[in-house]
């Protein structure tokens, strides 16, 4: 049995992600979850920016974003496991990498960075 990577695409890095923390009826295709980013993330679903919405159970993740000249809507299932989803408010920003941590499996919620350091000389 051939194992796939981690990840089976790879998204701009410069893209945003805005995630709608509340669950969403699965049953949402392109029109329906791109007039909930205009309605409930308050965002436009044309921008540059994934948006990435989940179910109840937390055991699925719809992406929705803009390409060009049209939708993209990529679904990912868990069979057996859930999505760490994060409890902050409403719509959070998200980086790619972030992205990909939750996709993962990985609570992004726990993840801690180093503080960004800017210096003004070397000595």
């Amino acid at each position: 049995m051939k194992r796939w990577g981690a990840a089976m695409f790879h998204l701009a890095v410069d893209l945003q992600v805005y995630l709608h923390r509340e669950a969403v009826d699965f049953r949402k295709g392109i029109n329906g979850l791109a007039a909930l980013v205009e309605q409930s993330l308050q965002r436009d679903p044309f921008a540059r920016a994934v948006y990435a919405f989940s179910n109840r159970r937390r055991d699925r993740v719809k992406l929705l974003l803009w390409d060009r000249n049209g939708f993209w809507l990529l679904t990912k299932r868990l069979e057996a496991d859930r999505f760490m989803w994060p409890r902050q408010q409403a719509v959070l920003v998200l980086t790619i990498e972030q992205l990909h941590w939750l996709l993962e499996g990985i609570d992004i919620e726990a993840m801690r960075r180093h503080p960004w350091r800017a210096y003004r000389r070397v000595s």
